[in-house]
């Protein structure tokens, strides 16, 4: 054959590519390659270390004896592959946890053959998922897991409570709940902050809850220094954990709360000049650390305080974690056994709590095995709201008022009037200097006392704002005690 009639490079690799993989796109136009019948894809554009399409199709070109190609060959031929997928169906693709068909949910087990766990309402299987069900993308932060076992009777979670140093069972069942919730790829889990005396084991804990999520490779981190990095490591992974902080920045507090709830980032795309491009996540998060200060609100309402104690006796670290590989398998077992029972288990959803979704799976938990999950929980709200009010002294000086006020009974004032109330009251007939931080004008007050509105209606303080022809208001509300407590005071 002439080289005239034979067919350009760029075609002969589009024919093998369109043959031996299947090329789809995500809503937000990235394009993915996922060879036939497996079921991780990946973005042909990457240049990743982890295995990017490029280097796949060069290897199946090379082994099948089709050839060795250039540079400009490969390109020229993804940049048609990439142009044709655009009109393909949308699908997305996920890290570590998915939603399959039927209400089912879908574990990766990180594996080079693609097997996964399928949690479904009757059970769970080890099972290749259908390619056109799941996608799961991977990255260097994505650790292989053992295939668990079956039918372990609780006996994986047991083991797991006796290697870490929870306090108390409340603590326990706390953690419990938080790893159900890891494996639900709906549902927003509020971010386990492991605390502690100094030697209570409270990385060693961290790495032992993440390890069952995410392999053995699972590690804690130190926080990023600023939000853009923190995005990325989130991003590339499924259980994100930061390791001993002992302090919380105003960004570092807001970034949480955005990775535990979900939140979206835009960027420019790089070597454009109009293009963005967008990063979505919402993750599970932990954290670990003797004290970090002053907790906002809004953050304390998505945490979930584990208390650790020092062990009686020690071990070492080669001891600990050969056991832990050891009764790996039959915790992550456990676990998924647990998982599907609770599912099953029907059980009110309580309407007073921020997490309402983790506030049902604690419910679901009790009715399930009798643990008390959701009272522990909601003793675990009631002292950060503490923690949050010992560190702010403006709560505590709007309690002060409260206090010298009816039950029931309602003030309305501006936010400037009430600015000059809070402050002749926290300074007192010995007329103390107002503390740094206070607020300077009655819109600083303001915004202060809508992040505090969580926080003071726990404590019986409602907070509320509005309109007349005068002008803005905002409302103090003390409310009346419940009936029992009233009774209880006699």
């Amino acid at each position: 054959m002439s080289e005239d009639e034979k067919d350009p490079a760029r075609k002969v690799i589009t024919d093998y590519a369109q043959a031996h993989f299947r090329y789809f796109r995500t809503a937000d136009g990235t394009v993915y390659a996922q060879k036939n019948g497996h079921p991780v894809a990946r973005p042909i554009r990457s240049q990743g270390t982890t295995g990017s399409h490029r280097q796949e199709l060069m290897v199946g070109l090379f082994r099948d004896g089709i050839g060795v190609f250039n540079g400009s060959a490969l390109k020229e031929a993804l940049d048609l592959i990439e142009a044709l997928a655009l009109s393909e169906d949308v699908q997305p693709v996920h890290i570590r946890v998915a939603p399959g068909f039927d209400g089912a949910t879908w574990l990766d087990l990180g594996r080079d053959d693609g097997q996964s766990v399928r949690i479904h309402p009757t059970g769970w299987d080890v099972l290749t998922p259908d390619p056109r069900e799941v996608c799961w993308r991977r990255t260097q932060l994505t650790g292989e897991l053992p295939v668990p076992v079956k039918d372990t009777d609780g006996k994986g979670i047991d083991l797991l409570m006796r290697l870490c140093n929870f306090a108390t069972a409340e603590t326990e069942c706390l953690a419990i709940a938080w790893l159900i919730g890891c494996l639900g790829p709906s549902v927003p889990v509020p971010a386990p902050f492991l605390t502690g005396p100094q030697g209570a084991g409270k990385s060693t804990g961290g790495r032992m809850l993440v390890r069952i999520i995410e392999g053995m490779t699972g590690d804690l981190r130190r926080a990023p220094k600023d939000e853009e990095n923190l995005i990325a490591a989130v991003a590339a992974g499924w259980v994100t954990a930061l390791d001993n902080l002992s302090h919380m920045t105003p960004d570092l507090s807001d970034a949480m709360c955005c990775i535990v709830t979900g939140a979206e980032s835009v960027k420019r795309a790089l070597f454009t000049d109009g293009d963005v491009f967008r990063v979505g996540y919402r993750r599970p998060l932990l954290l670990t650390g003797i004290d970090v200060g002053v907790i906002r609100p809004d953050l304390a309402e998505r945490l979930l305080p584990l208390r650790l104690e020092r062990p009686r006796v020690r071990r070492t670290e080669d001891e600990l974690w050969t056991e832990y590989a050891q009764v790996l398998p039959v915790v992550l077992g456990s676990l998924l056994d647990l998982t599907v029972k609770v599912r099953a288990v029907e059980a009110e959803t309580p309407t007073d709590l921020r997490m309402a979704d983790f506030a049902h799976l604690c419910a679901q938990l009790d009715a399930a095995t009798g643990l008390g999950a959701l009272a522990a929980y909601r003793a675990s709200l009631d002292d950060l709201n503490d923690d949050v009010i010992e560190g702010d002294l403006l709560a505590q000086t709007v309690l002060e008022h409260a206090a010298s006020m009816a039950a029931g009974a309602e003030e309305r004032m501006t936010s400037t009037q009430w600015l000059h109330c809070l402050s002749r009251l926290y300074a007192g007939e010995e007329l103390r200097a107002l503390p740094k931080g206070w607020p300077t004008t009655g819109k600083v007050l303001s915004d202060r006392l809508k992040r505090l509105q969580p926080t003071l209606a726990a404590r019986g303080v409602i907070i509320d704002s509005g309109r007349t022809k005068e002008g803005r208001y905002i409302e103090l509300n003390r409310l009346a005690p419940p009936a029992h407590e009233q009774e209880a005071a006699f």
